[in-house]
């Protein structure tokens, strides 16, 4: 009876683990097909001879590694800003005593309710006043400020475990502020801030809305804009497009897979401590 059942668990776990992958899969499977083969009526289709092309065509007429460059630079400095945006702001809340510091808190805390594309309007006529579309910061600073009070939140559910005698000693040794914060807080506080960089980095990976309304030069622009080079007004490639998709979306399941085990803990502990 136990053997049953630990079978069926079993068989219900990879039905699971089936449909989870099966996008990836599917995106794969296709982007070995050319246009023509996308009208049929397959939900998997492997050709008989696969279309290696399309990713030598996502790679050089896509544009792949200048746009992966873009992207990675905007993906960097937005985590980097983030990650201390979100450490500092977690202990000045945590920490330290001051007037309207719950008001200020709460206030924060509600830019997680704040969809990103919201703010689309009125950050296009600010950025563009102040003279940051086309920028690398037009992008960076609204990935940021959407960012940070998520990261916010989880780093102070941490912080709240952690014994104020750390610090204490520390002061006593002479330790500055600056030096309790990065040096003593910070390693205490690894896998919240795994989780803070892998979810910052997912969500300005692929985001193009934003992208396509601050960016015009062709030298700014990011990944996502590889899949709209394939695309035609009468005609695309969706073959190419498809092999974009692949490409860009492997950075995002290695670094997923990598620190899988860190954003885990990041997620539980967090929601247990805070």
């Amino acid at each position: 009876m136990i053997a049953r059942k630990k079978t069926a668990i079993w068989i219900f776990f990879l039905i699971v683990a089936a449909g989870q992958l099966f996008p990836l899969i599917w995106l794969v499977d296709f982007s070995f097909n050319s246009s023509a083969d996308f009208y049929s009526n397959s939900i998997l289709k492997w050709p008989s001879s696969p279309q290696w092309h399309n990713y030598v065509n996502a790679w050089v007429d896509g544009k792949f590694l200048k746009y992966l460059g873009n992207s990675l630079l905007v993906s960097v400095v937005t985590i980097a800003l983030t990650v201390v945006l979100s450490l500092t702001l977690s202990y000045a809340f945590i920490r330290m005593q001051w007037k309207l510091r719950s008001l200020f808190y709460t206030i924060l805390l509600l830019g997680i309710m704040i969809p990103i594309h919201a703010t689309l309007l009125p950050n296009f006529a600010i950025f563009k006043a102040l003279g940051l579309t086309d920028s690398y910061f037009g992008l960076i600073l609204p990935y940021t400020a959407v960012s940070v009070p998520l990261g916010t939140f989880m780093l102070s559910g941490f912080l709240r475990s952690i014994p104020k005698e750390l610090e204490e000693s520390a002061l006593m040794d002479g330790c500055s502020i600056y030096r309790i914060v990065f040096q003593i807080i910070a390693p205490l506080l690894k896998p919240a801030l795994v989780t803070v960089i892998v979810t910052t980095f997912l969500n300005c990976w692929n985001e193009f809305i934003m992208a396509s309304t601050f960016l015009s030069k062709d030298a700014l622009k990011t990944l996502p804009f590889s899949v709209m080079n394939f695309a035609g007004q009468y005609s695309s490639d969706y073959g190419s497009q498809f092999a974009v998709m692949v490409l860009t979306s492997i950075p995002a399941i290695i670094i997923y897979a990598v620190f899988n085990e860190q954003i885990t803990k990041g997620v539980t502990a967090g929601a247990v401590k805070g």
